[in-house]
């Protein structure tokens, strides 16, 4: 082969790679000063408002405390469906440290159709916290933390031609949060977990295979809390129908110590490595939003109450009507009774 013809088609092949990669590569949310922000230090969360004017508002930003108080039951609420999330091994997703938290690209075959609009998945990514401090969700129940939290990203394709263009929309994103606590291994989890090391440092990705992305949820999918919020990192946009699954999933005890401990938000080359820990929001004030739920667990609680100590109350009275009735048998069978006596016997 000729020198210029190799040099031809090494160009060539240069393209194809680069083309594949950014294929691959998928829509992401749009780099707004991704650099120019952390979760602590000088550029931490106290400090996004003044670089991100909506991330110092107090306007619908995420995430929020579920309470009891703020709820209010929706029947037209019905079960989360998805679709396409179960992916081919032959599909390459990417898997990236971005110097914030470990985010997987997702296709754009994946979709939600339970919403009024048609929401396409754009990636997913997780917060959580610190081995000293394992408490990195950011949605809160009734005060509480949860080791970590899972976060499913959305666009509305309806209305958008890309997530770029929806992110700032009122309408524009719909992201899945999932609760996560320690409990038994997860071998959907460790699918990513098991690439850890791979991408420990900052702007390290690596390709991996498709799989059924589903799995990484909880099994019911038809109780969770809605409300309209916010982009939990800058520039908090308040463009986000949150949908945030009742029922957690659980990871092992080893899994969330692989978390806390495999990454770091600071480049390879850099002589103080800083661990990615802690890497969550924390709790905004819900204003006057009301937060609807699928389910109505105190109303369900109160029939089923009723119908035990109703059942108690017709079985305690059962009880006592046959307690009466063998007593007054037993009263009975202890009376002797005697023919009555001639008259004259009574005048002797």
């Amino acid at each position: 082969m000729s020198p210029r013809r190799r040099q031809w088609l090494e160009v060539v092949t240069r393209a194809l790679v680069m083309l594949h990669a950014l294929a691959l590569k998928g829509p992401t949310l749009a780099d707004s000063g991704a650099s120019g922000w952390s979760y602590s230090g000088p550029h931490g969360e106290d400090e996004w408002g003044s670089s991100y004017p909506h991330c110092g508002s107090v306007h619908q930003q995420s995430p929020i405390d579920f309470h009891n108080g703020i709820f209010a039951y929706d029947p037209s609420l019905k079960p989360m469906q998805l679709m396409g999330y179960n992916l081919s091994e032959t599909e390459r997703l990417t898997l990236t440290n971005d110097g914030h938290a470990l985010k997987l690209s997702l296709l754009p075959t994946m979709h939600i159709t339970s919403l009024p609009d048609r929401y396409t998945a754009v990636q997913l990514h997780m917060h959580w916290g610190s081995k000293a401090e394992p408490n990195g969700s950011e949605h809160t129940i009734s005060g509480q933390h949860y080791p970590s939290e899972l976060h499913i990203v959305h666009y509305n394709s309806d209305k958008y031609e890309s997530v770029t263009e929806a992110q700032d929309k009122p309408d524009g994103l719909a992201v899945l949060g999932i609760l996560i606590e320690v409990g038994n291994f997860n071998p959907a989890y460790e699918i990513v977990f098991s690439h850890l090391k791979e991408i420990q440092y900052k702007d390290q990705k690596i390709y991996m295979p498709g799989f059924n992305v589903e799995d990484l949820l909880p099994d019911r999918l038809d109780q969770y809390f809605r409300y309209n919020g916010s982009l939990t990192t800058p520039p908090c946009y308040p463009s986000v129908l949150w949908t945030v699954f009742r029922k957690s999933v659980q990871i092992s005890n080893e899994q969330l110590n692989e978390l806390e401990s495999d990454l770091f938000v600071s480049d390879k080359e850099e002589t103080n490595q800083t661990g990615m820990v802690k890497n969550f929001r924390h709790v905004q004030k819900l204003g006057k939003r009301e937060v609807l739920v699928s389910f109505h667990e105190g109303v369900v609680l109160a029939v089923i109450l009723c119908c035990v100590f109703g059942a108690l109350a017709i079985l305690a009275l059962g009880c006592f009507l046959l307690r009466k009735r063998t007593k007054k048998a037993t009263e009975n069978q202890g009376v002797i009774y005697k023919p009555a006596g001639d008259k004259d016997d009574d005048l002797s």
